[in-house]
């Protein structure tokens, strides 16, 4: 299962030659690989390029027609080194993950291949997760190609120049033997718009063809004396088959206008920003015409020294728009105007901020201040944007920052992993703080009220690996945590089987949700599903114990909260030897309602008897001390006012949004806080008899609630 099906949307891939294909860039990504005849396609899912790899399961049909290999690989590492194919065979290969996260992970294949050099073209899509909306570390991609001499495009957002870029890439990884990076930002990713299609191409050279026809060149493997000649060959030999590439075939673009003393050198992925930013001022216009001349750079890495200095002499000032640090093309343009003996004034990070990311309002003041310094009789007949600082800056808006709480992420409602984090609550007010190595996945969100646990989080399935340094004698144990994802990442060599080799006495906890559920719900070894193309259903619990592991402990029901805090206790207690694994088993809820709501309703529909459960607090028993909203945190538990005048304290109430998986309940129970919780079924399509006891019992308690009322003391 994935969060979203592409059934109906791959079936335009099988478009041909002059047909429009509409739909949305990550699609456009697809069908440009198909029509580039690639052989191969392997990855790792993560934002904002998941829905490329959910996209790609959703083909694989029209991909094995092609004879088009398909895999979702284990890791980024697992991923990259697939494109081995790519170094001796005239097959071209695509691979995919997140950046810089999965880059960082496919780093030793990645240099391993760029170092040698690949025959056919090989090509990475990166998902750059740039900016506010990214969930890893702010780092850009450009550091690495150019440490690793990797090709780098950032190709405008829209479906042509998208699709142009993926063609593009494979030809100019084959001109000049590397492999070529395509980064796309989650706006590029998701962008809609439209290309005249091509047809579809099956790779020339199978890869049956490379198995029964074996080749090796000895040149090409990284071993010295050939890897100190890969070095020279990346520079003499690469390097400028890429550059006489890049320019023949005009991969970069130069957009002409009438203020031609001033100019604006771009990343591709920022041109929409910009062309929004300069329609503000009146200086650009919807179908794409600009009065200040851009030149924008598809191809952020290699640069091409003569059209940068082209572009730029005869102008006074160019502004730089590249977005994060370091100022890499700053910096480059600068050298290369200078060496050019180019004097035109070069503005960048001066006038527009070293980090975040470069939205339209953050591109507007900047393009203000470069104009204000080098073009103000521009501003005076340009349209001045309004100025958001001075609301930003007003009382209102700041009384408005009081009361409106921040909302970082939390779990889902009826998340199967809150309430582990509610038993380990419960757990540490009994034996007291322990340290906690939390890891990337759903449950870092733990980090955040109202649970408040997990220290430090390194990577993907290094939560038991980052407190390796803490197993030492001393009172208390340390605990790591991570997922299952993360567990067939790389948590069972790096966690699992290092804690067992070294012996740690910590405890690890694998919360397994039964998928990768973080990165939109793919199937893994451990899924519970029955995949026709996968092979899952392979239990945590045996691989852990296959790599030597004694005490290993498993709940099938983490809603069991008094159950969870016992096999925690006893796990932080007990006085057997060894790493204490602790595995946390519950389907992940948002998954199990994508698959089960459209069954029910459609049940229902056709008339057959469904029940569904509802949780709710009896207001007369709740006390309105809200212990139960502070071990659980479900965002459907809430307060409402009681209605009683004699209990001033709001009581809790749950909304809409439960989902009937009695978690604060459970919590409720486990820490023995009060019996306000009650549990109804709510019938669908009730039986004959059904109708009748509930229209007896309405007039049951209807008379009685009527009796008390009657009776019931009224303050005027």
């Amino acid at each position: 299962m994935a969060e979203r099906s592409f059934a109906r949307e791959v079936q335009d891939l099988k478009l041909t030659a002059g047909q429009e294909f509409r739909g949305e860039g990550i699609l456009a990504v697809t069908k440009a690989l198909l029509q580039s005849g690639v052989g191969y396609v392997a990855g790792y899912q993560g934002a904002p390029i998941s829905h490329l790899m959910d996209v790609l399961a959703d083909a694989q049909d029209i991909l094995a027609e092609l004879g088009v290999h398909y895999e979702a690989s284990a890791s980024e590492a697992a991923a990259a080194s697939t494109l081995a194919t790519s170094v001796m065979y005239p097959i071209r290969g695509a691979v995919t993950w997140k950046s810089t996260a999965g880059t960082n992970v496919a780093s030793d294949a990645l240099s391993n291949l760029a170092s040698g050099g690949v025959t056919g073209g090989a090509l990475i899509v990166i998902g750059e997760d740039y900016g506010e909306g990214s969930s890893i570390m702010q780092e850009r991609t450009h550091a690495y190609a150019m440490k690793s001499q990797i090709w780098l495009l950032d190709p405008r957002p829209n479906l042509p120049s998208i699709v142009r870029a993926v063609e593009d890439a494979f030809e100019l990884s084959e001109a000049s033997n590397t492999p070529v990076m395509l980064e796309m930002r989650i706006r590029a990713c998701h962008v809609h718009g439209s290309f005249i299609a091509k047809d579809n191409v099956p790779p020339p050279f199978t890869l049956k063809q490379a198995l029964e026809s074996p080749r090796r060149d000895t040149s090409r493997i990284v071993l010295p004396p050939a890897s100190f000649m890969h070095e020279q060959e990346k520079v003499t030999k690469r390097l400028p088959a890429a550059r006489a590439f890049i320019k023949a075939r005009g991969m970069n673009e130069t957009f002409p206008g009438d203020v031609d003393d001033l100019g604006i050198i771009l990343q591709g992925g920022m041109y929409n920003g910009v062309m929004r930013a300069l329609a503000l001022f009146g200086l650009a216009d919807v179908w794409g015409g600009t009065r200040i001349p851009l030149h924008v750079l598809n191809v952020t890495y290699p640069l091409l020294d003569e059209d940068l200095a082209a572009f730029c002499r005869g102008k006074r000032a160019v502004l730089m728009v590249e977005e994060g640090q370091p100022d890499f093309l700053e910096q480059a343009l600068n050298t290369i105007l200078r060496r050019a003996g180019v004097g035109t004034a070069i503005a960048g990070k001066d006038v527009l901020p070293m980090g975040g990311e470069y939205t339209a309002l953050v591109l507007v003041d900047g393009i203000r201040k470069f104009l204000e310094k080098h073009a103000p009789t521009l501003l005076r007949t340009a349209l001045i944007p309004p100025d958001p600082a001075p609301v930003l800056a007003s009382e209102s808006a700041r009384s408005l920052a009081k009361v409106v709480p921040p909302r970082p992420p939390s779990f889902c409602t009826g998340c199967p992993e809150r309430p582990i984090f509610s038993a380990l609550t419960l757990v540490q007010k009994e034996l007291g703080e322990h340290h906690v190595a939390a890891d990337i996945g759903c449950h870092l969100f733990s980090i955040n009220a109202p649970f408040n646990i997990g220290a430090t989080t390194m990577g993907y399935g290094l939560g038991p690996s980052s407190a390796s340094a803490l197993q030492v004698k001393a009172d208390k144990r340390p605990i790591a945590i991570m997922g299952d994802g993360g567990f067939w990442h790389n948590g069972l060599s790096t966690g699992i089987s290092n804690a067992v080799f070294n012996k740690h006495d910590g405890v690890i906890l694998v919360v397994d949700n039964y998928y990768s559920a973080a990165t939109g719900g793919q199937d893994i070894p451990s899924s519970r599903a029955a995949n026709g193309s996968r092979s899952t259903n392979h239990p945590i619990e045996n691989a852990v114990r296959g790599v030597g592991a004694q005490w290993v402990k498993r709940i099938d029901h983490t809603y069991s909260v008094g159950k969870m805090r016992d096999i925690l206790r006893e796990a932080l207690t007990t006085k057997e030897p060894g790493p204490k694994i602790v595995i946390a088993s519950s389907e992940c809820m948002l998954n199990r309602q994508r698959r089960e709501r459209p069954q029910f309703a459609a049940a229902v529909k056709r008339g057959e008897r469904r029940v569904k459960p509802r949780f709710g607090v009896d207001e007369d028993i709740c006390t309105g001390d809200h212990a139960c909203i502070r071990l659980s945190g479900c965002p459907s538990l809430s307060v409402k006012p009681s209605g009683d005048p004699l209990k001033e304290d709001p009581v809790a109430a749950i909304d809409n949004s439960c989902v009937g998986c009695g978690n604060c309940g459970e919590v409720a129970d486990a820490a023995v806080l009060c019996p306000s919780f009650y549990r109804a079924d709510v019938v669908h399509n009730p039986t004959g008899w059904e109708r009748w006891v509930a229209g007896l019992r309405g007039k049951i308690i209807g008379a009685l609630q009527r009796r008390r009322d009657a009776r019931r003391l009224v303050l005027a």
